[in-house]
C-alpha cells in the first residue's frame, strides 16, 4: 500500500488497537525503519512527534523541558510559547522537577514541549489522554491555526472522534495490514465506510448496521457535524432512512420505571466538606428513572464526590441523601476491580457464573453473544484474563456489571483503552440500558451521544447545561470554576502574569445602567420565578410517568413529549438567564 503525506494534509489515523497505529506513525516520523518498502522525505523537512512512551528527562525541571535554556524574555516575548503554556500547563509548577510530576502531568509536558517548535510536519501518538474537555478543545484550536491554509502537516492518532473531526481533512484506516484513505474528518470517514461495506458486501452484517446506527447518531445527535464540506448529506439520508432512533426512550422509560420504581436518588441541600475545604456547596439533584446524564468538571472539581453520595460512598456534611428501595447501583470504575480475584480464570468460566441470558435492544443474548458484540472472538472466550488486552479488560469489566443487571448504571472514563470500533459498541450496547445511566468522561464524543443532558460541577456548585459542552466551555473561559481559571491563565509557577487564556478577548462588555440594568435585573428575576416553576411541574411530571399504566405506550408517549417540552422550555430560559447575568455581573 502507498500512501503520502501532503501539504497542508491533517490526516486522522483510526483502526483497532494493535492493528499498526503507532508503527505507522513511527514509520512516517523515521522513529524506525521499514523491513520492506521505502519511506521518503522531502530533504531539509522538520518533523516532531509526540508518542505514548514517558521520553521526558526526569532530571530536568518543567522550564528546562519546555523552553530549554532560553531566556525568560525570548520564550515570554514569543506568542505561540505563551499560548502553549497558558493552554497546558498553567496549573504545574514552572520549577518542579519532572519527576515529582504525576503521569498526566508529564504528558502534558511533552506535549507542550513538542508544540513550542517549529515543525513542518507533527505526528502525534493519543494527543487527548490525560486532558480534559477544556484543553482538548484548546488543542484542537491550537492545531487549526499552527499553520497557513495548505500548509504544514498532521498526522494523529486518537480515539476521540470529536477531535479526530476537528482537525483532520483526511482519514486512514488501519487494518489487516492495509492502511485504506478516506476523503474527510471521522463524519466523513463513517459514511463511506458504509457505502463501502454495503456495496462490496464483504462485512458481516451485524458491524455494518452498527456503522449506520452511528452514521444516524451523527446526523441527528449532532446536527453541526453535517456542515463539514465534504460530508455528502444526500448519501447519509438515504442510508438511514429507514434506520430506528438511536434509543426507544418511551420503551426505556417504561423499563426503568418498571423496575426502578418512582424513586432513584434525591440529594437534597447537600454540602460536603472535608476538613476545611468545602468541596461541594448546596447541591440539588433529584434522579429520575431512565435518567442520561453527563458530568464535567475539572480535576478535582468534586465529580468523585458527588458519584460517591450517589452511591453511598460520601456522606453529606449538610443536607440530605434519600435513596430509593429498589435501586441497585454499579460503577464501571478505572481501576478494573472487578478482574482482580479472576485473573488466572478463563472468560467463559468467568461469564458463566453469572446470567445465562441478558436482554438487549429486546433481544435476549447469551454472554457469548454479549461477548461478541463487544469484539471478543470465540476463541478469545478460552483466554486466561490475566492474558487480555487492556481494552479486552475494559470490555470484560463492562459485561460483568451489565450481568449483575444494576438499574443504576455510572460510568467513570469508561473510554480508556477502547478504540474508536470499541467505543461504537459501547455506546450501542448502552442504548439499549433500560435503567438510570450517569457518565463522567472527557469524551466530548461519547457524552453527546450517550446522555440527553449534561451538567457541571462548577465552584462547588453543580449546575444544569441546557447549551451543553459548548455552555460548559463559555462558562469556563468567562471565569466559572475561578479558582482553576486562575491557574490556567496564571503563569508558571502560578503567580499572576500577562500570558492570556487560550481564545481569550481583551474587550470587555459595556455594562448596564439606568433604565436598562432595571428592565435587566427585572427579567432576570422573572426568568428565575419561571425556571423554578417549571422545574416543578417536570418533577410533577416524573412522578406521573412513574405511576402510569406502563403498558399504555400511547399516553406514555404523550407524558414523555409533554417532558421534553417543559425541559426544552427551561434550556430557552436558563439561556437567556446567562446572557443577562454576564451583562449583569
Amino acid at each position: 500500500m502507498t500512501v503520502g503525506l501532503n501539504e497542508g494534509d491533517r490526516v486522522g489515523i483510526v483502526g483497532r488497537n494493535g492493528d499498526g497505529k503507532s508503527t505507522l506513525l513511527s514509520l512516517l516520523s523515521g522513529r524506525i525503519e521499514p523491513d520492506s518498502g521505502r519511506v521518503t522525505r522531502r530533504r531539509g523537512i522538520t518533523l516532531g512527534m509526540l508518542d505514548q512512551a514517558d521520553t521526558v528527562d526526569s532530571s530536568l525541571t518543567v522550564a528546562q523541558a519546555v523552553v530549554g535554556d532560553l531566556d525568560e524574555h525570548v520564550w515570554a516575548g514569543d506568542p505561540k510559547v505563551r499560548d502553549v503554556i497558558g493552554g497546558l500547563l498553567g496549573d504545574i509548577d514552572w520549577n518542579a522537577l519532572i519527576g515529582t510530576l504525576s503521569g498526566g502531568q508529564r504528558r502534558r509536558v511533552a506535549l507542550a514541549a513538542l508544540l513550542v517548535g517549529d515543525w513542518d510536519v507533527i505526528f502525534l501518538d493519543e494527543p487527548t489522554n490525560h486532558l480534559d474537555v477544556e484543553g482538548i478543545a484548546w488543542l484542537a484550536e491550537h492545531l487549526k491555526r499552527r499553520w497557513p491554509a495548505n500548509q504544514g502537516g498532521l498526522a494523529v492518532v486518537t480515539h476521540d472522534r470529536w477531535f479526530l473531526d476537528e482537525v483532520s481533512n483526511t482519514t486512514w484506516e488501519v487494518h489487516d495490514r492495509l492502511i485504506e484513505p478516506f476523503e474527510g474528518g471521522y463524519a466523513a470517514y463513517i459514511l463511506q465506510r458504509v457505502e463501502r461495506d454495503r456495496m462490496a458486501s464483504t462485512m458481516e452484517s451485524k458491524r455494518q448496521n452498527l456503522m449506520k446506527k452511528e452514521l444516524a447518531w451523527l446526523r441527528r445527535g449532532a446536527p453541526a457535524r453535517t456542515a463539514k464540506p465534504k460530508f455528502r448529506i444526500d448519501a447519509a439520508e438515504a442510508l438511514i432512512a429507514d434506520e430506528p432512533p438511536i434509543r426507544d426512550t418511551v420503551s426505556l422509560t417504561q423499563m426503568a420505571t418498571a423496575r426502578l420504581g418512582k424513586d432513584v436518588v434525591d440529594i437534597l441541600d447537600v454540602s460536603v466538606s472535608f476538613g476545611e475545604k468545602q468541596v461541594l456547596k448546596d447541591v440539588e439533584w433529584r434522579i429520575a428513572p431512565g435518567e442520561r446524564t453527563g458530568i464535567l468538571g475539572v480535576n478535582g472539581a468534586g465529580k468523585s464526590t458527588l458519584l460517591g453520595l450517589v452511591t453511598g460512598a460520601v456522606q453529606p456534611t449538610t443536607g440530605r441523601v434519600k435513596q430509593g428501595k429498589t435501586v441497585k447501583i454499579a460503577t464501571l470504575t478505572q481501576q478494573l476491580a472487578e478482574l482482580d480475584d479472576v485473573q488466572n480464570d478463563r472468560v467463559s468460566e468467568v461469564i458463566g457464573r453469572y446470567r445465562t441470558s441478558y436482554v438487549a435492544g429486546g433481544k435476549e443474548l447469551t454472554p457469548g453473544q454479549l461477548l461478541e458484540r463487544l469484539g471478543f472472538t470465540s476463541a478469545q472466550l478460552m483466554t486466561p484474563v490475566k492474558d487480555l488486552s487492556g481494552g479486552q479488560k475494559r470490555r470484560l469489566q463492562l459485561l460483568l456489571i451489565l450481568l449483575d443487571e444494576p438499574n443504576v448504571l455510572i460510568l467513570d472514563e469508561p473510554t480508556n483503552d477502547l478504540d474508536t470500533d470499541m467505543l461504537a459498541a459501547l455506546e450501542d450496547l448502552l442504548d439499549s440500558f433500560p435503567g438510570t445511566l450517569l457518565v463522567v468522561s472527557h469524551d466530548r464524543y461519547l457524552l453527546e451521544r450517550v446522555t440527553d443532558q449534561q451538567y457541571a460541577v462548577l465552584d462547588g456548585h453543580f449546575r444544569h447545561l441546557p447549551g451543553g459542552l459548548e455552555q460548559y466551555l463559555t462558562l469556563r473561559k468567562g471565569g466559572a470554576g475561578s479558582a482553576d481559571a486562575r491557574a490556567r491563565t496564571s503563569g508558571p509557577g502560578g503567580t499572576a502574569s500577562s500570558l492570556p487564556a487560550a481564545g481569550a478577548s481583551d474587550g470587555g462588555k459595556p455594562a448596564l445602567a439606568g433604565a436598562e440594568l432595571r428592565a435587566a435585573e427585572k427579567e432576570r428575576s422573572s426568568l428565575e420565578r419561571k425556571i423554578n416553576k417549571l422545574t416543578g411541574q417536570i418533577d410533577t411530571l416524573h412522578h406521573r410517568i412513574a405511576e402510569f399504566d406502563q403498558s399504555d405506550y400511547v399516553g406514555l408517549g404523550g407524558l414523555t413529549a409533554e417532558l421534553q417540552a417543559l425541559q426544552a422550555q427551561i434550556g430557552e430560559h436558563e439561556t437567556r438567564w446567562l446572557e443577562l447575568s454576564e451583562q449583569l455581573d
